[in-house]
């Protein structure tokens, strides 16, 4: 169908968003409604028929979950399921807007978002395009390093997913997980799909930085600013003028470091050490960490204000023992690499083998996969590659199993159980409540308490 023939329904209760949505698509489409109330959509859609709806994640103002836009976009599937709807969220909601997908939604679009690009997702909406297929990797470009992000599990494909809506944006990414999971990956991914992929990518290991080399590294200095500085030398954040610069272990920096830092983003500007004159930057800000953001956060030692910073989105790179057949796709794909690097012949993987991989834990995630295939490749005696040929490291231990904590405060009890319920009716705020025994209103009252 063109666009000119178009129906569209926005369901949306910010004014501002309808007026918007409306002066732009009143002369691209054949009729817009717009609506406030999401209630009313039942009504609507009995009325009439719309070829696309575009629908908010969020109405109650004082609740920002998502839940009632999950609800009302499973309303609609179950009244209309072959109209497209596309999902309009913010940046802090990408995860939500991520499972709508799953639920039936065509697309989502982020707020701000560009004219240009709102148009031409309800193009391809309204003619029926068919979605990104699922992909086994995601190579940004044949100038990425030879381990690519491969992954056929949910988990991967979700990272795909929100690599591609997030890169084109200047947002602040805060990419989380365990070492070795390939956070510096992502976050080439998302260079290498940005509006800036033909600009540096400069990563600096910030936790590996001493408190006198942490501001000459990052922000330069004058010659003679201190013993060593036999000449003036620009930091890395002019280093990475006009593309990204990626902060690993973001979460080992000292509290003096941070308020540097947090100074640096919130002016846009650098100091070299030596000088007063502030310069300019122009850098979209990569941030990575083992640690959990629960734990960032609640830590004493790393500043929330900075955290904000930092975390437009966040990425959480799930450990390899969770991903489940992915194992066996990488294990593949590690020995074609050190086959031909070792000018090996093609090499297969034995059952056994194969059962083994998929037993063990991992604590050293993808790396130590990738260094126990290399290993396995160089040793080999045959073309097929037997459980006897796979040895880990020692070096690596288990991941310390969490202690069994009994909650006993009443409200964190509470807390706990209402973030169940309603993650396992996926959002759905009507059977949620039913379950608890309590009216949606009350449940509504509830998530304002708690904050969820």
């Amino acid at each position: 169908m063109q666009l000119k023939k178009a129906s569209i329904l926005v369901v949306d209760d910010d004014t501002d968003v309808l007026t918007a949505v409306r002066l732009l698509l009143r002369p691209q489409v054949k009729e817009i409604v717009t609506e406030k109330n999401p209630e009313h959509i039942p009504s609507l859609l009995k009325e009439k028929s719309f070829d696309l709806i575009l629908l908010d994640m969020n109405f109650v103002s004082s609740i920002n979950t998502g839940n009632e836009g999950l609800f009302w976009l499973k309303k609609i599937k179950e009244l209309k399921p072959d109209t497209a709807v596309i999902m309009i969220t913010a940046y802090g909601d990408i995860d939500l807007a991520i499972r709508s997908l799953k639920e039936g939604a065509f697309d989502f679009v982020v707020k701000p978002w560009l004219n240009e690009k709102l148009i031409g997702t309800i193009q391809a909406a309204i003619s029926g395009k068919a979605k990104e297929t699922k992909t086994t990797g995601f190579a940004p470009s044949s100038t990425v390093p030879a381990f690519d992000l491969l992954g056929e599990s949910e988990a991967m494909q979700a990272i795909f997913v929100k690599i591609r809506k997030i890169a084109p944006t200047d947002a602040n990414i805060l990419i989380l997980g365990e070492n070795g999971t390939g956070k510096e990956l992502v976050a080439k991914a998302i260079h290498q799909h940005s509006l800036r992929a033909d600009k540096p990518f400069v990563k600096v290991d910030v936790g590996a930085l001493t408190e006198s080399l942490f501001e000459s590294e990052l922000f330069g200095h004058k010659k003679g600013a201190f013993t060593d500085a036999k000449e003036d030398r620009a930091g890395r954040f002019e280093t990475a003028k006009g593309g990204t610069i990626f902060l690993d272990e973001i979460g080992n920096i000292s509290l003096h470091q941070q308020s540097k830092l947090l100074s640096v983003l919130q002016n846009r500007q650098v100091i070299r050490v030596g000088t007063n004159e502030p310069i300019d930057i122009d850098v979209r800000l990569l941030c990575a960490t083992n640690m959990s953001l629960t734990d960032l956060a609640n830590n004493a030692h790393f500043r929330k204000d900075l955290i904000y910073r930092i975390n437009t989105v966040e990425i959480t790179i799930p450990p390899l023992r969770k991903r489940g057949n992915d194992i066996i796709l990488l294990a593949k794909h590690f020995m074609k690499v050190y086959a031909g690097k070792y000018m090996k012949p093609t090499l297969e993987l034995s059952k056994p083998a194969q059962e083994k991989l998929l037993r063990y834990h991992y604590p050293g995630n993808v790396r130590e996969l990738q260094y126990a295939i290399e290993r396995a490749v160089i040793m080999a005696d045959s073309e097929l590659l037997s459980a006897e040929d796979i040895l880990f490291s020692p070096i690596e231990t288990a991941p310390a199993t969490e202690a069994t904590v009994v909650e006993t405060n009443l409200e964190e009890l509470e807390k706990t159980t209402i973030n169940l319920v309603l993650e396992r009716h996926g959002g759905n705020m009507t059977k949620a409540a039913k379950e608890l025994g309590i009216t949606r209103t009350a449940l509504y009252r509830r998530l304002n308490k708690y904050e969820l």
